[in-house]
């Protein structure tokens, strides 16, 4: 089964894919929480593609960046998902356009 071998092109396909539904989820809705889903399957893809690159290479730096990128994505889930919690408590909706009223 020589034919069946996954390689690194398959992964930076499937990262490509993911990282495309991400960016259409952001483009498309208007809910913040699917908006916020969306961007952390982007960072997943991109994850995804630093190890797959770093397996193919043969290093070790694309492992140690995708783990400071779930870092961050860590950090940013909770800092956003409180936020959206915050201002779903306050305007009972999560809908992007109408939190454009509050810019001043």
């Amino acid at each position: 089964m020589d034919g069946l071998e996954v390689t690194a092109s398959w992964y930076l396909i499937l990262a490509a894919a993911l990282f495309a539904i991400g960016v259409a989820g952001v483009v498309v809705r208007r809910n913040a929480l699917v908006m916020f889903m969306s961007i952390e399957l982007m960072l997943n893809s991109v994850n995804l593609t630093f190890v797959a690159v770093s397996k193919d290479l043969g290093l070790i730096e694309g492992q140690v960046a995708s783990l400071f990128v779930m870092v961050v994505a860590a950090a940013e889930v909770t800092v956003g998902l409180a936020i959206i919690v915050a201002v779903f408590r306050k305007r009972s909706s999560a809908n992007v356009d109408e939190l454009a009223e509050l810019k001043g």
